[in-house]
């Protein structure tokens, strides 16, 4: 098991460290790699953010790893430090890393950004255009300059088209920030897409914000999360608000922890609003403060498929207010609460194929005998929950031990 395999080791859970391979690495070979370094990385990393490592999940895979679509851009490429960017962790490289974007033809291209440090000011933001690659060293960490505001990204998109956001490093400012009275600065996140089409984030890590890791809404369309590991934040690892067609694999969403509602993967629209037609596949939600995964109201196609939920601080799955979220095939095991939970007003959604243990440790962990069980009993409550009115919802198979 994971936890079994950092015991032993100098490294906190809260430090989150792990390793960063390069974006232009054949996907195969990247989780190959990433398998490999992760011990050794560990091993050596005397501070935090010495790498990025890459669940367990990840590379169990590596040979059939997904590969994310690439979006339609210019030839043209601009490395930051010609445009002034120095990645010393110490000058201010916002603006060079905005001049690098917007000269950027109107076909578009590629900005690369070579290993260093880039402090970056989220109050300024670095802001995206479309048909563009935002092409970062595994080395390349674009660390969040300390401020007080309320509302901060690293990096911004505003209805753009066909983007790419692609290896390195985002470290926000959750333990130096100024918290401000009456504030909690949960809207500073490490990436933010609004009303975008056509985004894929890959291969990259980021952590340590004073909000969420990555957050999406404003009616995007056709995201893709790939190979990344969002971890460490203070809100939510990643936040899927008013969105279309999205698509997760082989990545990790952890450690969340600060400010509600701390889940690894939020699925709640805003306002009046809806999220729907979402795949989420061989992903690791694990050691968040509340759930692993939360789908709340007006969230509808939900799929969460070969993936691992364990060692949250409340429920694994909660599902509330939503229709046709389907979880299949998923290890539940080890979470405070009950694994699966749902709630009041879902319709149309199931549960099959799954592996459940050792849920509800806050009771202490029950041993009995391994089995298989189509259908719910008072027996499987600690792994699966049913409560209010609920329309179509089914458990079918699934082994428990």
């Amino acid at each position: 098991m994971w936890r079994q395999h950092f015991q032993g080791s100098t490294v906190k859970d809260n430090q989150l460290v792990s390793t960063v391979l390069s974006a232009t690495m054949p996907r195969r070979q990247f989780l190959r790699n990433s398998a490999l370094l992760a011990v050794p990385m560990m091993a050596a990393a005397g501070t935090a953010f010495a790498g990025v490592r890459l669940s367990g999940a990840l590379a169990a895979t590596a040979t059939g790893a997904y590969v994310p679509p690439v979006r339609t851009r210019g030839a043209t490429i601009i490395n930051v430090r010609d445009k002034g960017a120095v990645g010393d962790g110490i000058h201010d490289d916002t603006a060079a890393f905005q001049a690098a974007i917007n000269a950027l033809p109107s076909t578009g291209g590629t900005v690369y950004v070579p290993a260093g440090t880039y402090l970056i000011d989220p109050v300024k933001k670095v802001s995206l255009r479309s048909y563009m690659l935002l092409n970062m060293d595994p080395q390349a960490k674009l660390q969040a300059k300390t401020n007080s505001a309320t509302r901060a990204y690293i990096l911004y998109a505003y209805q753009k088209v066909q983007l790419e956001i692609a290896g390195g490093q985002l470290i926000g400012d959750r333990d130096t920030h100024t918290y401000v009275t009456g504030s909690t600065s949960e809207w500073n996140h490490g990436i933010q897409i609004i009303g975008c089409k056509g985004v894929t984030i890959r291969d990259l890590w980021v952590g340590k914000c004073a909000g969420d890791g990555i957050c999406t809404g404003g009616n995007t369309n056709d995201l893709v999360i790939a190979n990344v590991v969002s971890t460490g934040n203070r809100r939510q690892g990643l936040s899927l608000t008013q969105c279309y067609n999205v698509k997760v694999y082989d990545s990790e969403f952890s450690y969340t922890k600060g400010t509600s509602p701390e889940c690894g993967i939020d699925i709640e629209p805003d306002n009046d609003y809806v999220a729907t037609n979402i795949w989420i596949e061989n992903c690791r939600l694990n050691n968040n403060a509340k759930y692993g995964m939360n789908v709340y109201k007006r969230v509808s196609n939900v799929t969460l498929t070969k993936s691992t939920i364990e060692y949250n601080a409340s429920c694994g799955v909660v599902t509330t207010g939503c229709s046709g979220i389907k979880l299949v095939g998923n290890t539940v095991r080890y979470n405070s609460a009950t694994g699966v939970f749902f709630q009041d007003g879902t319709l149309n959604s199931s549960i099959s194929g799954s592996l459940s243990y050792g849920n509800y440790t806050r009771l202490g962990v029950k041993v009995r005998t391994p089995f298989t069980l189509t259908g719910w009993a008072s027996k499987i409550e600690r792994d699966v929950l049913l409560r209010g009115t609920l329309t179509g919802t089914a458990v079918l198979t699934n082994n428990y031990q």
